[in-house]
């Protein structure tokens, strides 16, 4: 971690992101225990989904916000509103108790909130590290952010269990105080973007996707970043599933697979801050290519290649992950970094239900083995697409001097 050893400034904002992410965890279990608890399967499924749709409408304007106004005072007052949120919905719960309303609307103001703080979020490790240093800081933030989640997932149960859902409102409200405490007093941007100009919200998100249109450096990443989890996710989320119950490995194998992808998940991103490759960009997608032939066996045969599967799904993802998010950070105009991170995972957002329905089809109809090589497959192809891009292979965030020093 050379390049973020002592750096407390640093270290403790990556710190206080896995603490932010064990509250939001803490919170989502409790959201889904609860609404499960007063409404129908159906109802509750909509209860916690009730934050999709206005953080898919809100999400472009968060981008603007991200571009046009100072990100540490965007993300500090949208983690006030969701302090607010927390606390009322823990007066009211106290108060009246919980119901179908009163938890759609706590779902929803937290969609909002995600919709303007996510693309600020995404620019902040442009403004507190240099550029060689990002693939360390991602990696850093994504171990964080899955550790974080991992224990509050883990101690979600037991909080909304003990103290039910006003309890974990507090929990979280409290992890999120911390945040704007660190974002009031210590957080300063040391290398700060270039603000866009300020204009009316529709031209502004057109600006933006001219801009993507008009770079195709970006727009590739743009693309190929927005579909990287429609193989991913439904193999692992669904597909996974589907094979340890065809194989009547038991609920515990699944559980232990999936802390298989998890724990090399972590393991992949950490060792960048081992090894630099000198090319961070075609290093990340050459190994999504691996990813999909991983995902492609995944339910092909007999536990111990799931296993593997799984093991190498996680390195590569998270050593992909923190790659790409480095180079998407880094290399994106400072101006429109923000309204590119929200089209990314607006694209995300959109895709993401479609590709779990269209996997749940073709596994039913040809087989999860199937489904699985087919996804696998189709996403190592997609991968070749930015490896065929000169402009991508080219892509390095290390000082021209480093490079030209590193040559034979």
């Amino acid at each position: 971690m050379s390049g973020l050893r002592g750096d407390r400034l640093v270290l403790g904002w990556i710190g206080l992101q896995g603490l932010s992410a064990a509250g939001d965890a803490v919170w989502t279990v409790a959201l889904a225990w609860t609404a499960v608890q007063v409404a129908s399967p159906a109802v509750a499924g909509l209860v916690v989904a009730a934050g999709t749709l206005p953080r898919a409408v809100v999400l472009l304007v968060g981008g603007i916000l991200a571009d046009r106004l100072q990100t540490r005072w965007v993300m500090l007052l949208v983690n006030a509103v969701r302090v607010v949120v927390l606390v009322v919905t823990a007066v009211l719960v106290a108060v009246h108790g919980a119901s179908v309303p009163l938890l759609a609307l706590a779902a929803a103001g937290f969609g909002i909130c995600d919709a303007i703080y996510i693309p600020s979020a995404a620019t902040i490790g442009r403004q507190l590290v240099p550029p060689e240093t990002l693939p360390e800081y991602a990696g850093a933030s994504q171990t964080a952010n899955r550790l974080g989640g991992m224990a509050g997932a883990a101690l979600g149960g037991a909080v909304v269990a003990t103290w039910g859902i006003g309890g974990s409102a507090v929990a979280n409200a409290v992890t999120f105080g911390v945040v704007v405490g660190y974002l009031a007093l210590a957080l300063r941007p040391r290398y700060p973007l270039p603000r866009a100009e300020s204009e009316p919200a529709i031209r502004g998100i057109a600006r933006g996707f001219a801009h993507l249109r008009d770079v195709p450096a970006t727009r590739t990443l743009v693309l190929t970043l927005s579909g990287l989890n429609l193989a991913v996710s439904p193999a692992l989320s669904l597909g996974l599933a589907l094979h340890v119950r065809e194989a009547d490995w038991g609920a515990h194998t699944l559980g232990l697979l999936n802390a298989t992808v998890g724990l090399s998940a972590a393991l992949g991103a950490l060792a960048l801050f081992r090894w630099r490759p000198r090319h961070e960009a075609t290093t990340g997608f050459w190994f999504l290519v691996l990813q999909g032939g991983a995902i492609a066996v995944l339910a092909a045969g007999p536990l111990v290649t799931t296993a593997l599967a799984c093991a190498v799904i996680g390195a590569t993802s998270g050593a992909a992950s923190a790659l790409l998010s480095a180079v998407f950070v880094g290399t994106v105009d400072g101006a429109y970094l923000g309204r590119m991170a929200s089209i990314q995972m607006l694209g995300d957002d959109v895709l993401m239900p479609l590709g779990m329905v269209v996997f749940g089809l073709f596994a039913s109809g040809a087989g999860v083995a199937w489904a699985c090589a087919g996804f696998g497959l189709a996403m190592a192809l997609l991968m070749l697409v930015p490896l065929s891009r000169p402009a991508i292979r080219a892509i390095s965030l290390r000082p021209e001097e480093e490079l030209v020093g590193s040559r034979p």
